[in-house]
């Protein structure tokens, strides 16, 4: 069975930097999208960043992380990572990784077929 299992978040003050890992099992992904998503209490799950298939490689991330966080996937390893910096208390958030059954990009969370339990993301000013 697919899993994907995020790890790496926890409390961080403004400015401070973390990275997300996302390790799947169970089958490979190397030819999926992957994409990271949050959500904050009482909020809708939001897209954050997402990248093609490793053949590919193309990234794409939300105005409100675009220059603070970046995508990447070690495909040897089965692991996609978000590496974000410059964090803010509005960054705060379960995070999410995702993979769709395609390997286009999609920003829509319905799109993505697998999800992972979510990491903890706490920023304090």
């Amino acid at each position: 069975q697919a899993q994907l299992v995020e790890s790496g978040g926890g409390l961080v003050q403004a400015g401070d930097s973390l990275r997300l890992s996302c390790a799947a099992s169970g089958r490979t992904f190397n030819n999926n999208a992957m994409g990271w998503f949050r959500q904050a209490p009482g909020k809708e799950r939001e897209f954050v960043a997402a990248i093609w298939s490793w053949s590919i490689g193309v990234t794409r991330y939300a105005d409100s992380v675009k220059g603070r966080f970046t995508i990447s996937r070690d495909n040897g390893k089965d692991t996609v990572y978000l590496q974000m910096n410059l964090l803010k208390p509005d960054d705060t958030a379960i995070y999410y990784c995702a993979a769709r059954r395609s390997a286009v990009i999609s920003t829509r969370p319905k799109d993505y077929d697998y999800w992972g339990q979510g990491t903890q993301v706490t920023v304090s000013s």
